[in-house]
């Protein structure tokens, strides 16, 4: 993955094409250190017993506090183009059949 800044100072990033697909993350876990936020995004799927990390991001304290604000600023501007993003505060749920059809005895 090339990065390279020009003379105007701004920096060329490549996107390759396997991680511009994403990784899907429906749960974040985050713990740190004194020099490192570690960030791992799973995957929860209903009616498997084990949930998967599907990326870990390791990133400095300084980047973590930019994300956070970066965050902040996009979800201000979601929000003003969609409406208010409603929380729930419980544990997700997903409807009984989600991913498959539903198993009969």
């Amino acid at each position: 993955m090339a990065k390279e800044s020009n003379k105007d100072g701004q920096m060329n990033i490549e996107l390759t094409e396997d991680v511009a697909e994403g990784v899907y993350s429906n749960l974040a876990m985050i713990a740190h250190s004194n020099s490192e936020f570690v960030i791992d995004f799973i995957r929860l799927m209903p009616g498997v017993p084990k949930a998967r990390v599907k990326a870990r991001v390791v990133i400095t304290p300084d980047h973590a506090k930019r994300l956070l604000s970066a965050l902040k600023d996009n979800i201000e501007k979601y929000e003003q183009s969609f409406g208010s993003i409603k929380q729930n505060e419980e544990f997700p749920q997903f409807p009984i059949n989600f991913g498959g059809t539903v198993g009969e005895a």
